[in-house]
């Protein structure tokens, strides 16, 4: 396929918001959808990556259920969306019918040469309270990182900056030296033969950021902080390095 005409999928990444309003003796209550996408897509514009966003709420029933559907996408990217939004397909959870597994399908298409990019956030790699449930999951398998079995939250309020590790790296070419602070990131252990490339210094120590492998023929990726707020600020996605690093994350998962 010609790279101009890159397809990537981006999963997750949304969220919506129920509210109880006060007013004296009265109350009402609203709902709001929130999208977390915005930098990412923006900063994808004109470039040779063409995105399809699948928001978190349509996950559980659109994402493809066979090989073939997962392989019309390059590199498809899991951003803070929990396991269980992939497996309880309306099917099971509704009518209590059997469904492939897409945890497993992720598996095998990334064995069979997909792109595959998680990204931290609350519901990714363990997530809050340890609700994002990828640990031991056939997803995990491919990743260069593994999760911890608990909460892996790693907040960050004074700020950490990127220490790259393998700055002659092709991930890194055309990005500014000076990195924006992030605020946040998912605590994980780097995976056997797996490359790591960039890591965050916390209070609790110094933390996997960026990491790489080759997994059968396909490529992944973890970037163990957020592509927006809260996690990453705006100065952050506003910086001419947000931009670049997805050009060159995207370009690296996609030459498997």
């Amino acid at each position: 396929m010609n790279i101009a005409s890159k397809k990537i999928l981006l999963v997750g990444e949304s969220w919506v918001s129920s509210a109880v309003h006060y007013k004296g003796f009265d109350s009402f209550g609203s709902t709001t959808f929130h999208s977390g996408a915005t930098p990412f897509l923006k900063a994808m514009n004109e470039t040779c990556f063409e995105v399809t966003h699948m928001p978190a709420h349509e996950a559980p029933e659109t994402l493809p259920l066979t090989l073939e559907g997962l392989r019309q996408w390059d590199c498809i990217i899991l951003s803070d969306i929990g396991s269980s939004s992939l497996l309880l397909h309306p099917d099971v959870w509704q009518h209590s019918k059997t469904v492939p597994n897409r945890l497993s399908l992720l598996h095998d298409y990334v064995e069979q040469g997909g792109g595959l990019a998680m990204i931290g956030g609350y519901l990714t790699f363990q997530g809050i309270d340890g609700k994002g449930r990828w640990r031991n999951t056939p997803v995990e398998k491919t990743l260069p990182v593994r999760c911890y079995p608990y909460d892996d939250r790693i907040e960050i309020p004074e700020g950490t900056k990127a220490i790259v590790d393998q700055p002659d790296h092709a991930l890194f070419d055309g990005v500014p030296d000076q990195w924006p602070a992030l605020l946040g990131m998912n605590e994980v252990m780097l995976a056997e033969d797996a490359q790591l490339l960039a890591s965050a210094q916390t209070a609790q120590g110094t933390h996997p950021l960026l990491a790489i492998t080759s997994y059968g023929k396909g490529r992944t990726l973890a970037w163990m902080s957020d592509m927006s707020p809260h996690w990453l600020p705006s100065e952050f996605s506003d910086w001419p390095g947000y931009r670049q690093l997805w050009i060159n994350y995207l370009t690296w998962l996609t030459r498997a």
